[in-house]
């Protein structure tokens, strides 16, 4: 899967096993300007080009409600990242880092994920801008930005919540 003559000075591969200990149900594909990693943005950006979440059409009535939401949450699988670095140099001038501690898409793995602005839902695809990945990339799943997003269910008796305060006001 990754050619050891990929490495950049003082970068670090494992010897990986086949991975079998977990399924993944991608539910559907993305589709972005991107072919090649070296024109893919580090980052997505919310002002970057339109981009499409185009989802199998068994998911579409999962999208009920999502259009009340500006931002949302797109995970995504890196396919074509590869996967066995556990120490990266970012820049290719021999420092390195720990895998976990950069938002590369090298990663044992390979999820990706962006906080994305939704321009608007068309019969089962999601028009986004803030996507940083390649075309083809298979789609995980799609949740509302965790700022935005209330609660719809009671909560549990577990949950600890804490009003919020009303701010002072001021003489």
């Amino acid at each position: 899967m990754s050619d050891p003559g990929d490495l950049r000075p003082n970068e670090q591969a494992v010897e990986l096993g086949p991975a079998f200990d977990a399924t993944l149900r991608f539910i559907g594909t993305i589709r972005t300007p991107w072919r090649d990693r070296r024109d893919c943005p580090r980052q997505g950006r919310l002002d970057g080009p339109e981009c499409q979440l185009v989802l199998d059409p068994v998911w579409h009535d999962g999208l009920k409600g999502l259009e009340y939401y500006d931002t949302i949450e797109v995970l995504y699988w890196l396919d074509k990242s590869r996967r066995d670095l556990v120490r990266q140099s970012p820049k290719s001038d021999g420092q390195t880092f720990g895998t976990f501690a950069l938002r590369s898409p090298v990663r044992p793995n390979p999820i990706g994920t962006s906080i994305v602005k939704l321009i608007r839902i068309e019969k089962g695809t999601l028009i986004v801008r803030g996507l940083d990945c390649l075309d083809g990339t298979p789609l995980v799943d799609i949740k509302p930005d965790r700022c935005a997003f209330s609660p719809k269910a009671p909560p549990k008796n577990e949950d600890f919540i804490k009003p919020v305060k009303e701010p002072a006001s001021r003489p």
